[in-house]
């Protein structure tokens, strides 16, 4: 699988840089609030895959991480997030196991082919009992200027600054094909450090609504209402719940 733990290393780092975190985690939450109050549903377990900022604000009960890195496993303990962690290749043994898994960040992306897309779709639903909460760009109507850069985030921290550029290389001969490379760059230093890079493949709408429901799904829901903005780019996401009997 695609590493997205390298990926969502760069929200951890723009976390860490801003000096409102405690608002960014607060704003990230309501967002997850907002589908658990449309479904009328607390959830008492929940898997998060990757880093987010809603981690450190979850008030379940059992909380599992995976697709997250060691640093991002070492920054949640110091913060004394009570979790689990099993590794990404494993969660295929893990069936119906989370209440709610959340994969933001357009997850759904990170992989090199549909067949690729279709089984880690399959396997990210039957583990989950009730919902899975997931982000994506509206790419059927994506205008062209949005294709090679997300647009850059700023953060500003006292005198410095780091900023987030997000850089996509789309493949020449197949249109649903690019690598996506993060640059993260510190001012007045001109420290650069770059993630990626990280191949993807875009997902439509309902194309995630067909595999979700071959994989089990009862329920499909672009929520009109909540749209979700990274802290390393500044392109807003759609809300999708995916909903299980």
């Amino acid at each position: 699988m695609i590493d997205f733990a390298s990926y969502t290393d760069a929200i951890l780092s723009a976390l860490q840089t801003n000096p409102r975190a405690t608002d960014v985690i607060a704003r990230k939450q309501e967002i997850l609030d907002g589908v658990y109050s449309t479904h009328n549903f607390n959830p008492s377990s929940i898997l998060f895959i990757g880093f987010s900022p809603t981690i450190l604000s979850c008030a379940a009960d059992v909380i599992t991480v995976t697709a997250i890195s060691q640093t991002a496993r070492d920054y949640l303990k110091a913060k004394g997030v009570k979790f689990t962690y099993i590794p990404l290749d494993d969660l295929i043994n893990y069936p119906k196991q989370f209440q709610v898994i959340v994969a933001l960040e357009e997850f759904f992306t990170f992989a090199e082919s549909d067949a690729d897309q279709q089984n880690l779709i399959k396997i990210i639903c039957s583990a989950a009992t009730d919902l899975v909460i997931s982000t994506l760009r509206d790419y059927k109507n994506q205008e062209f200027k949005d294709r090679e850069f997300s647009l850059p985030a700023l953060i500003r921290n006292g005198t410095e600054s780091t900023v987030f550029v997000e850089y996509h290389d789309w493949d020449l001969k197949d249109r649903t094909l690019w690598n996506t490379m993060i640059y993260e760059i510190k001012n007045p230093s001109s420290t650069l450090t770059t993630y990626g890079a990280f191949p993807r493949r875009t997902m439509y709408f309902k194309q995630l609504a067909k595999f979700s429901t071959d994989a089990g799904a009862v329920g499909f829901l672009v929520h009109k209402n909540l749209m979700y903005k990274s802290l390393i780019k500044k392109n807003y996401e759609h809300v999708i719940s995916i909903k299980f009997e």
